[in-house]
């Protein structure tokens, strides 16, 4: 679900939500961060969140964000250790 905050917006995933549509309550923290990526890119997955497909990923310069599991190969993303 998008919503918006007076600290920001973005998609969060509704089991993180609770009330009606239009106004609800965060239930638990969620950074909305997307992460941009291009062809290439190598990828360090530091989160998996595998019920709405999304990965929160460091890219080489150091930046994270959410990275939509459907855009990655086994190539481009590697388990941070």
């Amino acid at each position: 679900m998008f919503v918006t905050a007076p600290h920001g917006s973005g998609w969060v995933p509704a089991r993180h939500l609770s009330g009606p549509s239009g106004k609800v309550r965060v239930e638990e923290p969620y950074d909305t961060t997307e992460l941009p990526t291009a062809k290439g890119d190598v990828l360090h997955v530091l989160a998996e969140d595998l019920q709405s497909g999304w990965l929160w990923c460091r890219n080489g310069d150091g930046r994270e964000g959410w990275v939509p599991l459907k855009t990655l190969s086994q190539e481009s993303a590697e388990r941070a250790q």
